[in-house]
């Protein structure tokens, strides 16, 4: 199993290693980035990726990387620690680079058959918005099945969570490793995902942006074909 993660902060911290002991028992290969050291750049709202060409993005190769480890990965691991009440703010950058990726434009047939996982720590509360930061631009790209965890630590290093949340904390993330693995390589997308593809595919048989017209007539997805079936 191929799994990317992509760490909302560079610091190691209750998120970092609940994240790590999840995927500590699905013994993957894994590929690893820390927000900002690996991007720290804004959105500029140039517009070229939804308009002419993903590659044509001023921060293109800094964004490349990232993206390829995310289109081998069999499973994305998205993590962020609460920051009031969202995800980090560099989290939220990377995520804006990413909009060409959406059903509504140019989303990649790969994603389809992707398993993700969304955690979020925080001392008291806001996981619930934080993960929503990140979950969104999952089912908007159309990975097919995404867990979340979001944990109250109630501490602000991992060294300070109580034991007895530890031992829940292991219990729940061997829960998550196990459907993960059952799933692997079998995952489909459930109805919402389909019922939104569905729409798109009507919008973009005489949508507005040539790009993404072009885009599905090439992948045959106005007609029968679809992402998750096999050719």
């Amino acid at each position: 199993m191929k799994i990317a993660i992509i760490n909302g902060t560079n610091h190691k911290g209750s998120t970092y290693h609940i994240t790590h002991q999840l995927v500590d028992k699905l013994d993957g290969e894994v590929k690893e980035f820390f927000l900002p050291r690996d991007f720290n750049e804004f959105c500029l709202g140039c517009t070229n990726c939804f308009i002419k060409d993903k590659e044509l993005c001023p921060h293109r190769t800094k964004l490349k990387p990232i993206e390829e480890a995310l289109l081998e990965a069999d499973l994305i691991i998205l993590e962020s620690p609460v920051y009031v009440y969202h995800s980090t703010g560099q989290m939220k950058a990377l995520l804006d680079h990413f909009g060409y990726m959406w059903m509504a434009h140019r989303p990649e047939e790969a994603m389809f058959k992707k398993q993700a996982v969304v955690i979020s720590t925080a001392a008291g509360a806001g996981m619930k918005s934080c993960m929503k930061d990140m979950t969104d631009s999952l089912f908007f790209w159309g990975v097919a099945k995404t867990y979340q965890y979001g944990v109250a630590v109630r501490a602000t290093s991992y060294d300070g969570i109580s034991e007895k949340l530890k031992n829940k904390i292991d219990k729940k993330t061997t829960k998550i490793a196990n459907r993960i693995k059952k799933k692997n390589g079998k995952v489909k997308p459930g109805f919402k995902t389909k019922a939104f593809f569905f729409i798109m595919h009507l919008l973009e048989k005489n949508g507005w942006n040539q790009a993404d017209v072009d885009y599905w007539k090439e992948k045959g997805w106005t007609g029968k074909a679809r992402p998750w079936k096999t050719k």
